[in-house]
């Protein structure tokens, strides 16, 4: 991982950041390779419970530093960042490009993730934020979805992840016109979980509170989140039934019960 993002970790938290301040965090080919080497880290990163993501200085993610993507075809460098570009159609993570893994791999992580976001969150940066489970967002931030100015469709998986989150009349006249809108509004339309003052604040004490919970299962209801989508009801009601099979009688759950009934703080495997 280079040093466009940082990762501490503390009680079960990491605490992450875009760590490019003095362009608002805007993304260029290194912030790329920061990010996808820090989503690798983090899927196999021990005793990490929950993940707080936001940018250092004054904004989240300006998005797209356009200067830094000089290719033919608007893509500097490959999956692996080299020197031939990639097809958008790609798929070197999976289901996703090297544009869009920066946004869908917080999703695909497997313990929640919530932003806090501050200043400016345009363009990809609002694809990255919408990557995590639970966002935060101050409420004099700017935000917009950026694309359709250089004559684009929004991408970066940002249909993906507004499905059933973001009201869609809303997401529609945002995405043709690409006005930029508050924290406040974003908040009434969906974006935000809520709105606060102190994102960064807020997330760390939500996330600190979900570190307090059976790590299994907060990890199985993430996994149950991203699938429900596609499922139709029998088969949601068969993978909750298997789900909770694996969980129940297991030692993190039966530490969960006996630390209530005993008023005590957990302490999970």
């Amino acid at each position: 991982m280079n040093d466009r993002v940082s990762i501490t970790i503390e009680n079960h938290v990491a605490d992450v950041r875009l760590n490019r301040a003095d362009k608002m965090n805007a993304l260029d080919p290194a912030m790329f390779d920061g990010i996808i080497a820090a989503l690798k880290r983090l899927q196999t990163e021990p005793g990490v419970r929950a993940v707080v993501l936001s940018g250092e200085g004054r904004s989240f993610c300006a998005g797209l530093d356009m200067a830094s993507f000089s290719a033919p075809d608007g893509a500097s460098g490959g999956a692996a960042g080299g020197d031939t570009p990639a097809r958008l159609t790609d798929r070197p993570f999976g289901n996703t490009n090297r544009f869009q893994e920066v946004a869908f791999g917080w999703r695909r992580l497997p313990m929640p993730v919530i932003a806090a976001v501050h200043g400016v969150c345009f363009g990809g940066g609002l694809q990255i934020m919408s990557g995590a489970c639970i966002r935060i967002i101050a409420p004099d931030a700017r935000l917009s979805i950026m694309e359709m100015r250089w004559g684009l469709i929004p991408d970066m998986g940002g249909y993906a992840l507004w499905r059933g989150t973001v009201r869609d009349d809303a997401l529609r006249e945002l995405t043709y016109t690409n006005r930029e809108f508050s924290g406040e509004e974003a908040g009434r339309i969906g974006f935000a979980t809520h709105v606060d003052a102190d994102p960064h604040a807020r997330a760390m004490a939500i996330a600190t509170d979900i570190a307090s919970k059976n790590p299994d299962a907060i990890r199985a209801a993430k996994d149950l989140f991203n699938r429900t989508p596609d499922l139709d009801t029998d088969a949601i009601l068969m993978e909750e039934s298997v789900l909770q099979d694996q969980i129940i009688r297991t030692p993190n759950q039966m530490e969960a019960v006996f630390a209530f009934m005993q008023k005590r703080n957990a302490n999970f495997s």
